[in-house]
Order: C-alpha cells, then structure tokens, then sequence
C-alpha cells in the first residue's frame, strides 16, 4: 500500500542502522552554479534573497529560469573512481546518491517528475 504509514512501518536495513558513518550526496541541478546550497531554487524564487538575485542578474541572461540550467547539469568534472577511493579512504560505510531533490529533478530517468518533469542523462552511472 502507497502510504506514508506503510513506509514509515518498515525497519530500516540492518546495515544502515549498524553503521557508524556513510556518506549522503546531494549532487543536482543547483550544484552548476555553485553558489550558496543546495537550497539554490528556494533562496532565489522562494525567499527573493538579494544575494542570490544579484548572482543571477551577474551571471545569467535577462530570461533565464533555473530549469535553464539543467542542460549544463552535464557530469563533465564527475569522476567516479576518485570519488569511490576518497569514500573508501573516509572509512563510510554507506554511500547514498539523493535521487531526487527538493526542485524535482530526478538523476534518474522518469516520465513522473514533478513539478518539472525533468531528468538528468541516465548515461552518467
């Protein structure tokens, strides 16, 4: 059943709750311009912060829309061998892609994205 009760009824897997440390990434749209979080979206539509509308103003032409960004959202710098080895060397003993983050664009494949409906290049991985 597709309830928030039926998942919140199911355990967590043994190996996460016996870990003592793992690495969650936040890895998405926000992370091409690079500036403030990952709350990129929010602070500059949401809460309208100065800081981040002066970044646009400075960095974007006059029409632009954060859904522009997605076509530079491209994985050219992604290396995920050294990414593996510093994970490892780090001594997590998890490591968790965040698929989907709160701007609704998925690093998967999916014709169900909302509000956007858009996807990353299924190529990467």
């Amino acid at each position: 059943e597709a309830t928030w009760e039926s998942l919140d009824s199911r355990p967590n897997p043994t190996w996460y709750d016996e870990s003592k440390f793992g690495i969650f990434i936040h890895w998405g749209v926000f992370s091409v311009p690079a500036f403030g979080s990952e709350w990129f979206w929010w602070y500059w539509q949401g809460t309208k912060n100065p800081a981040y509308e002066e970044f646009i103003r400075e960095t974007e032409h006059e029409s632009f829309v954060y859904a522009d960004y997605a076509h530079r959202f491209d994985a050219s710098l992604y290396q995920p061998r050294e990414w593996a080895d510093l994970f490892a060397q780090s001594g997590a003993q998890y490591v968790v892609l965040t698929s989907k983050h709160h701007e609704g664009y998925c690093n998967w494949d999916s014709k169900e994205a909302v509000p956007l409906s858009w996807n990353c290049k299924t190529d990467w991985f």
